[in-house]
């Protein structure tokens, strides 16, 4: 009889025991099939790329001439080498505007080409060097396709300075190109020699 109890007993228990952890199952299962599946992560946002920095040209000057007179005026110098007639690169952009004023004033058949310098170092050589560079400067204009005869080269030297010669400043304004008209339809401006009282260089076509 005993044994009899100690099995039913023993079969309820795992009965109980089976049930309680079916139980527990169909519940957890039930409560995994009701939650709802998270959604995806957005997308990462496309990185903007910064603009690049576009490098500004160097200001140019504008092609274009000014008369005061009978003098072409330029917007900077025409720049050489210190001691030197070798025109330096910088000196292109502004003899291109000479160039322009050629090509538009055909009626011009004589442009005097002045060459200045400061009063640094001896007469004679600055003379010599203002002569010199006076040349360098027409034989440029040639270059880019002028006849060689629409041109007289001279030099001052020292002689006629526009500013005081005591300061850098002055001295920078003093070392200088000037291109005056010096002949229209073959006639000299204001029956001036075409010269203008400076020593002439040499022949531009040689």
């Amino acid at each position: 009889m005993r044994r009899y109890v100690a099995s039913v007993l023993c079969a309820v228990m795992m009965v109980g025991t089976a049930a309680a952890t079916a139980g527990c199952t169909a519940r957890a299962s039930f409560n995994a099939g009701s939650k709802e599946p998270e959604a995806p992560p957005p997308p990462p946002e496309p990185k903007q790329e910064e603009p690049k920095e576009e490098k500004k040209p160097r200001p140019r000057f504008k092609l274009t001439f000014k008369l005061k007179g009978n003098q072409v005026e330029l917007p900077g110098p025409v720049v050489f080498e210190t001691n030197s007639d070798k025109l330096l690169p910088e000196s292109d952009e502004v003899l291109s505007i000479v160039d322009d004023f050629l090509k538009q004033r055909k009626d011009v058949t004589l442009l005097r080409v002045e060459g200045h310098t400061d009063s640094d170092g001896e007469d004679a050589a600055n003379q010599v060097l203002s002569e010199k560079r006076a040349m360098s400067v027409a034989r440029w204009l040639v270059a880019k396709g002028h006849d060689c005869k629409r041109f007289i080269a001279v030099g001052f030297g020292e002689s006629k300075p526009i500013a005081d010669n005591n300061t850098p400043d002055g001295k920078a304004q003093n070392r200088r190109t000037g291109f005056f008209i010096a002949a229209i339809d073959g006639k000299a401006v204001d029956k001036q020699p075409v010269d203008g009282g400076g020593k002439v260089a040499g022949d531009a076509c040689k």
